[in-house]
This record gives structure tokens, sequence and C-alpha cells, in this order.
């Protein structure tokens, strides 16, 4: 039985108009595609609507995959590329499939001999170490660290060790309403020369993407607030 491909959709980082950060190809093969796998149904929606779809997302058919997703229920979305049919996947945000559940179902189609086609779109982690001035061809992504105080400033510490030991650049993320208890923690738990990257709501009309030790950003500590941020860390 022929089976259709896997399109990896990017998404808007904000609330920008799709056309400002999604390339054309991109919203052209939207038109396209009826069957999507989603992080979350409701911020889709309103992402296609916006992305020239409006008046025919009803005709659309939506599957959630997200961190409450079993191994057996990613399984049974295999039926979904029967008979040609082609799939979107969709994350939350950014590029699906990095940080994000969505890369079970990459790995299912990767089994069972599914085409996997990526799109090119914003990137979150990229786009802040394009900005940071840090180390470009050394680079790690940590993903979250861990959310205990006590077991984040043992995190910072193991992570800026390795930045020291491999001259490689850190990249880690925080749920919002904790982004100013990491910024505290790492100016807290840092040596003063280790250099500190912040990138807040990347590619917003009021994105913040500055590069200081951490002894400077002591002197004046931003406020990040439940905005998303990228840190980005790098020891001398």
């Amino acid at each position: 039985m022929e089976k259709g491909k896997l399109y990896l959709i990017p998404s808007p980082l904000g609330e920008n108009d799709p056309v400002e950060v999604i390339p054309a190809p991109v919203l052209e093969k939207l038109q396209h595609i009826t069957t999507y796998v989603v992080e979350e149904t409701r911020t889709v929606r309103r992402y296609l609507s916006k992305a020239g779809l409006k008046g025919h997302i009803a005709e659309l058919d939506f599957h959630e995959l997200n961190e409450h997703t079993t191994p057996q229920e990613v399984e049974a979305l295999l039926p979904l590329f029967d008979n040609g049919n082609d799939v979107g996947l969709i994350s939350e945000a950014g590029l699906p499939a990095v940080a994000d559940p969505g890369s079970q179902l990459v790995a299912l189609c990767h089994r069972h001999g599914i085409t996997v086609v990526p799109f090119v779109g914003p990137s979150s982690l990229m786009l802040a170490l394009m900005a940071s001035g840090l180390n470009g061809q050394s680079f790690a992504f940590c993903g979250y660290l861990p959310a205990k105080p006590d077991e984040r400033k043992s995190g910072i510490k193991e992570i800026e060790k390795r930045s020291s030991l491999l001259k490689q650049s850190e990249i880690f993320i925080e749920t919002p309403y904790r982004n100013d208890q990491m910024m505290a923690d790492l100016v807290a738990t840092c040596k003063g020369s280790t250099r500190i990257c912040i990138a807040v709501n990347i590619t917003m009309p009021d994105a913040f993407i500055m590069t200081k030790t951490a002894d400077q950003w002591k002197k004046n500590l931003p406020v990040i607030g439940k905005r998303p941020c990228v840190f980005i860390l790098l020891a001398q």
C-alpha cells in the first residue's frame, strides 16, 4: 500500500503574522495538506487560519501528540499515511521534533519507511545562538535544567564545568514562570567571567537579546517575566 509523506511544518515563535517568519513554499504546502498531527489543536487552528486557511479549518483532520501521548497512541497514527495521504506535523512553536514530542512520530515514520520532509522555519535555539556572539562551532542543547533550586544550581555548575572543559556553548531553556529565578541562580552560581546570553521573545517586536558576563549581569539583573526565553552559557 502506498504511504504518504510526513511534512515537518514550522510555526511562528509568537503571535507573528505567518508571512513574516514562515517561507512562502511552506505556506503554499499548507494549502494541500488536510491531515495534521499537532501538539495543541487550538494553537494550530489559529496558525492555519492566519496562514490562509480561514474558512477551511473545519475540513481538516487533527490528531494531538503531546507529552501525555503513549507509545501505543503514537503507533496508532500510522494508518494516517495510508493510500498516499500526506501528514503535516506542527509543534506549539518553532520547529517540530526539536525539544518537542513530535519526534516520536518522526521515529515511527523512519521505522516504517515513510519519507520525512523537513521545512525551513524559525528555531529559537539557533536564532539565539546566531545572535549571542558565543561559540557557534561547538555547542550543545541541554533542554531543561532541574526544577528544584539545589538541583538546578548543581546543574548550572555542571554545564559551566563542561563548557569550560570543551570550550562549548551550552544552550538551555526554562518554564517561563521560572525564568527570573533561573537568571538569579545563573549569576549567583557562575563564575564572574562566564558569559551568559538571554534571548527573549525572539522574532517579536519586544525581542531582547543580550550577552554579558555574570558579573556584568549582577549590576543590572533583567526582569524576563513569563516571556519565552533561551539561555546560553559559555565559560572562559
